[in-house]
């Protein structure tokens, strides 16, 4: 089907917008919504409408949505000042407004021919019914619903197969070995764990078994005062959750790293790249970005290797290990790419929300962000983006907030550092110097060359006039990242407030930064 309109096509069969003869790119979920307003035109489309056909009836957010609707009058050059085209009815929703012709005779586009992939399948995981060790049989739901709310969660991580309940729960109350439940599933990873309930409280265990070798990838062990059955239930289910998908990267890097080099394919490299990129350090960063590069070289449609890419390089970015105007256009067509490859991959739309973060497009950072955490709210790594962004926006009681959900979801994740940085600055943002000072120390204790950090430390020390202490953390500074200066800091970081980036030019003044 095919839509004229001005200067416009709008093809669904091919899935593209031209307009005067140029082919626009469009985010999928931009160019299905314009689709279902043209096709929707005679009348007023809902909010609730949008929701249900783009997002199947996902939680979105007003400003995801506004994003998506400012992004389609863009793409048609509408804005909502003239509203020429897509009319926004107060309390009603909106309305396609232009003249259309409709033809519905498109010959469809001839198939691409198909090429094979030469990225390895997904590894896969299983998680068994947890065994109640409370001798009551009445006890059974809260370990089944413990396994299925980790079944569910898990199932949100992109990077893993994750096989349904009906076939993993059928091993519950049978001694099997997990080498033949795996063999039979075929998976390479289990998760498994026990409840004992007494009185008020539980005692929940959790471990990740590498099924192929039998060793114990990761254990915890949770008690806790069941006051509230079902908030017990939603926090070791995040931590659980939280804890899994990095150490099964790590699984898998380790593995990697046991083939010739010359076997490598697309997803090992992807899981050398990760390990790289978790070190934070200017040449991990650079070691990271060969790593994905050689990865999208073998398979140019691979989302994640194209994800991490884009995260990879609006890192370096914001550390100042490279410069915005070397790596956003390509980082910003790696991401919107993986966004075409995979919309419901919440890697995906972090590392457009990063690109937008990095190129001084706050909003739709956030939208992205948001986006994200909706697909995904155990990622770690979005929460302490969304903590960052939402700081630069001037909402910093809810930035501190992310921050602190960040630690807590993954208390010992490789960017721990990264989220307490990132703490701090939005105490700094609230005038709290002396609390802003204890959580970039505690940054620096977890790593002692980290940027971000050192530059809250400056900051900080200098409103409070600790001359000192601002002397050791500009040195600091210059070591890691040798081109700071007052101009870059005015020119490179999103503030949305004139006020807030004066506050931290003026902190840094005082630091002595000239």
């Amino acid at each position: 089907m095919r839509f004229f309109f001005e200067n416009n096509v709008l093809d669904g069969d091919l899935r593209e917008l031209t307009c005067s003869g140029v082919a626009v790119p469009l985010q999928p979920q931009v160019f299905d919504l314009l689709l279902y307003l043209v096709a929707e035109r005679t009348r007023v489309v809902s909010k609730d409408d949008l929701i249900s056909q783009i997002w199947s009836d996902r939680i979105v957010s007003d400003s995801a949505l506004n994003s998506r609707i400012n992004a389609a009058r863009k793409a048609l050059g509408d804005d909502g000042a003239t509203q020429r085209l897509i009319k926004t009815i107060p309390r009603k929703g909106f309305r396609f407004v232009g003249d259309v012709r409709e033809d519905g005779a498109a010959a469809p586009a001839p198939a691409e021919p198909a090429t094979a992939r030469a990225v390895t399948d997904r590894p896969a995981i299983a998680v068994l019914a947890f065994e109640n060790m409370s001798g009551d049989p009445a006890q059974d739901y809260f370990g089944d619903g413990i396994s299925e709310d980790i079944l569910t969660a898990l199932s949100k991580q992109r990077w893993f197969m994750v096989i349904a309940r009906n076939s993993s729960f059928t091993y519950k109350g049978r001694a099997v070995h997990i080498r033949q439940i795996a063999e039979e599933l075929g998976v390479r990873y289990i998760v498994e764990g026990s409840v004992r309930k007494a009185d008020n409280r539980v005692r929940i265990t959790a471990q990740l078994n590498d099924a192929t070798s039998g060793s114990h990838l990761w254990a915890e062990r949770y008690d806790r005062e069941l006051v509230d059955v079902f908030a017990v239930q939603d926090e070791i289910t995040n931590a659980i959750v939280a804890a899994i998908e990095p150490h099964i990267h790590a699984a898998e890097n380790f593995r990697s790293h046991r083939k010739p080099p010359a076997s490598l394919d697309a997803w090992d490299l992807l899981m050398r790249a990760l390990s790289h990129y978790w070190r934070v350090t200017r040449q991990d960063h650079a070691a990271a970005k060969a790593l994905l590069e050689r990865a999208i070289a073998i398979d140019p449609n691979y989302g994640q290797a194209l994800s991490v890419l884009a995260v990879n390089d609006m890192f370096g970015v914001h550390l100042g290990w490279t410069e915005l105007a070397a790596v956003a256009p390509v980082a910003e067509a790696a991401a919107l790419k993986a966004v075409r490859c995979d919309h419901e991959d919440a890697w995906a739309h972090a590392a457009l929300g990063s690109v937008y973060f990095s190129t001084r497009r706050l909003a739709d950072a956030l939208s992205e962000f948001e986006q994200a955490l909706a697909l995904n709210p155990n990622f770690s790594l979005v929460q302490g983006y969304h903590a960052l962004a939402l700081s630069y926006a001037g909402r910093s009681k809810q930035a501190f907030a992310a921050a602190q959900k960040a630690i807590r979801l993954s208390p010992r994740d490789p960017s721990l550092a990264i989220y307490h940085g990132i703490a701090g600055y939005a105490r700094f943002t609230e005038r709290q110097y002396d609390e802003a000072i204890a959580l970039a120390r505690e940054a620096i204790r977890h790593r002692g060359d980290l940027t971000g950090a050192y530059r809250v430390l400056a900051v900080s020390a200098g409103m409070i006039g600790d001359g000192a202490l601002a002397e050791m953390a500009l040195g600091e500074l210059r070591r890691t990242q040798p081109n700071i200066s007052l101009q870059w800091i005015a020119t490179k970081l999103p503030w949305a407030s004139d006020a807030d980036r004066e506050h931290y030019l003026e902190g840094f003044r005082r630091a002595g930064l000239r």
